[in-house]
């Protein structure tokens, strides 16, 4: 089962300049590989303290340099807010970089704020994901990108440098909606979720996937790829407490970004379920959403995660795992303590699952 470390970049530390800050980031990055993990993943965000990594590709274009094995993937790239010709040549570059670690993952984004920043019509966000996704994703399979619109009228262009090998089962793609789904297994890409609810009710979006991946492809999925918010200590209490505060602390950080409870999702084309689902924390209320979201998370000590895995899988099948470790301002030193006690007592175990 692969492990992964999940780069949010929020800066919720008081006080701490942004440059300051993403220097300590990337050394918390620098400690995955020895730790054990499999790949480094690195999101996309602009413009606030929610997440500051305007450009993932770039990001792990100095984490290619400052590392040997792992795999380095973006989760993902927001392929409106791109361009798709820039996208296939920023890949193909890192790639290069770091001799074929690279593993290309994209989404649509769900930021309101983002988008009118960005200039883009939220409501064209299906369309240009579609489009702008078997654009890119043929680029690198043949070298040459082209597209004839609506929104991406490219012309027969070679990429340089040329690809240097398959990305075959290196796209990935997050699906946080029913609507998503049937698009991520229709491109090839392994499926990518946060953990929002009990794994119970991700199972008919994880089905869904599984059944059109096989119809389109005439093979079996690859495991789905969940992420939690994690923190890891062997001390019982203190992993509690500290994962109520700051679990609680990053997902009221979710709901301002994302605005869910302002419910502009259930007007908005083409994120009509993301409505329901911000209909349903309205109603809970924000604490009992709060409460709720921290009790999904596999965190706590060693062996909690591990059980907590190990549910997972016997619910879901087999699936991929990340850990988000650095968010809502958790001082350093518990997200370097929390790094090592994983990757001491619950990568070794979790390696061995089949």
């Amino acid at each position: 089962m692969r492990c992964g470390y999940h780069m949010q970049f929020q800066n919720e530390h008081a006080g701490l300049a942004d440059a300051e800050f993403v220097r300590n980031e990337m050394k918390i990055c620098e400690m995955i590989e020895p730790a054990g993990f499999d790949i480094l993943w690195c999101v996309e965000h602009h413009f606030n303290s929610y997440s500051m990594l305007p450009d993932s590709l770039q990001a792990l274009a100095y984490l290619a340099g400052r590392t040997r094995t792992i795999q380095l993937g973006s989760a993902g790239v927001v392929l409106p807010w791109n361009d798709p010709l820039r996208v296939a040549e920023k890949v193909c570059m890192l790639d290069a970089l770091c001799n074929g670690r690279f593993v290309f993952g994209m989404a649509r984004g769900l930021s309101r704020r983002e988008y009118r920043v960005l200039g883009i019509d939220m409501e064209e966000a299906r369309g240009r994901f579609d489009e702008s996704a078997k654009m890119i994703l043929a680029a690198l399979e043949t070298g040459v990108i082209e597209g004839a619109g609506p929104f991406y009228k490219q012309l027969h262009t070679e990429i340089r440098p040329r690809p240097s090998r398959s990305f075959k089962d290196r796209i990935y793609a997050v699906a946080m909606s029913p609507e998503s789904v049937p698009i991520v297994a229709e491109l090839g890409a392994t499926m990518m979720y946060f953990n929002l609810f009990d794994d119970f009710v991700h199972v008919a979006n994880v089905e869904a996937y599984r059944g059109h991946f096989l119809r389109h492809h005439h093979r079996s999925a690859p495991p789905v790829h969940n992420i939690d918010v994690t923190f890891c200590d062997r001390d019982k209490g203190r992993a509690e407490a500290i994962a109520r505060d700051y679990i609680a602390r990053y997902y009221v950080s979710v709901l301002e970004h994302y605005e869910l409870l302002a419910l502009y999702h259930k007007t908005t084309k083409g994120y009509e379920s993301h409505g329901a689902v911000a209909e349903i924390l309205k109603a809970a209320g924000k604490e009992k959403a709060m409460e709720d979201f921290v009790a999904v998370q596999a965190c706590g000590t060693p062996q909690q995660i591990l059980d907590r895995l190990e549910t997972r899988r016997k619910i879901l099948g087999p699936f991929e795992w990340s850990a988000m470790l650095s968010f809502g301002g958790l001082p350093y030193a518990d997200v370097a303590s929390s790094v090592e006690t994983l990757g001491k007592y619950v990568l070794p175990e979790i390696a061995t699952w089949s």
